[in-house]
């Protein structure tokens, strides 16, 4: 078992590899869902087993990765950030095959990219939450609402150099819904670590993976900085 409250930098499906069955009791994630490999892409790397995970990435979320979560998780219990392009995909894989509650959640942009060409504005991001049987739901009135409207999180972006960082006030809501104290919280993506300084204010246990070692800094940077919150 990996070293709790830490985040490593690796790769997803080697950071999978590492964990033991059934160990976590929630994932809540943002995969790199628009991914370029090739070319100038953010997600461009030196490592060529990297950039073939990527390509599998590209058009949707690998089996091999959906499967290594489901391995790691307690019971299935989920958040992913998507893009309308995986709903179905998702919906299938959870739902169909293994037979998942689901909830499709979803944060409005006051302030999208002004980028709509012969299409609509990208306004909106889906969060997909799957669950297995049994699994309950916890939060309260405040924590439950199933839309987010917010700008998009320009001072964070800046400050973190991320590309998408997510409000922190969902991630927590999501947490504090779907776990509890001393839960073990896992982010396969980690990115600038919201999913981590969330769950350490919140009393949580995390193990997060990010590849890119500039991101894996400026999180523990970030997570240096966080207190747990007095209930």
């Amino acid at each position: 078992m990996l070293e709790l409250n830490k985040i490593y930098n690796m790769g997803c499906l080697f950071g999978l590899k590492q964990l033991p069955d059934k160990c976590v009791d929630l994932v809540v994630t943002d995969p790199p869902y628009d991914i370029k490999t090739r070319g100038g892409g953010m997600y461009k790397h030196h490592k060529k087993g990297y950039i073939r995970e990527l390509d599998k990435m590209s058009n949707g979320i690998d089996r091999m990765v959906l499967s290594g979560l489901c391995r790691v998780m307690k019971k299935i219990n989920i958040y992913m950030f998507c893009s309308q392009k995986q709903i179905l995909p998702l919906l299938d894989y959870f739902v169909i095959k293994r037979g998942c509650h689901y909830n499709i959640l979803t944060w409005h942009k006051t302030n999208p990219v002004p980028a709509c060409s012969n299409k609509y504005l990208n306004d909106t991001e889906f969060i997909l939450f799957f669950r297995e049987k049994g699994v309950k739901i916890y939060g309260e009135y405040e924590t439950k609402k199933t839309y987010y409207v917010t700008p998009l999180n320009v001072e964070d972006k800046r400050r973190y150099r991320h590309p998408t960082v997510k409000p922190l006030v969902i991630i927590r809501n999501l947490i504090i819904n779907s776990s509890m104290e001393g839960d073990l919280v896992l982010d396969p993506f980690m990115g600038s670590g919201t999913t981590a300084a969330a769950a350490k204010e919140l009393g949580r246990n995390y193990i997060g993976f990010e590849i890119v070692q500039d991101y894996v800094r400026i999180a523990d940077r970030r997570l240096r900085g966080v207190t747990r919150c007095l209930n």
